[in-house]
């Protein structure tokens, strides 16, 4: 299962998230929902540079993409980007429940 959790500051905008995992909907190279969770992840922080000129803090692995803006950061452009991504996320949650889970927490619980 992929999960994605997507970190919220305190007046609840999303300011970062992160993605891991497989969703095991189908085999690699194959997965939809794999897929479909990668566009709009790595979509969001490639617009967050060029779109909203703002350079989030990110981190990448084997199997996971996190992003977090950095802090104290107010662009009108990052929370339209945001939100856009996180709606994607949550349409996905819903028609894929069995293969994507996405959890809310507050940034200070940020690892």
């Amino acid at each position: 299962m992929t999960r994605c959790v997507l970190y919220t500051a305190d007046d609840g905008q999303v300011v970062g998230f992160l993605c891991s995992g497989h969703a095991a909907y189908a085999e690699a190279g194959q997965d939809i929902v794999c897929a479909a969770v990668s566009v709009l992840t790595q979509t969001c922080v490639n617009a967050l540079e060029r779109v909203a000129h703002v350079r989030p803090i990110v981190r990448t692995g084997e199997g996971f993409l996190a992003a977090r803006l950095p802090r104290d950061t107010e662009n009108r452009d990052a929370t339209t980007l945001l939100n856009g991504m996180t709606q994607g996320l949550r349409d996905i949650a819903a028609q894929y429940p069995d293969h994507f889970r996405l959890d809310m927490r507050a940034v200070s619980e940020w690892r």
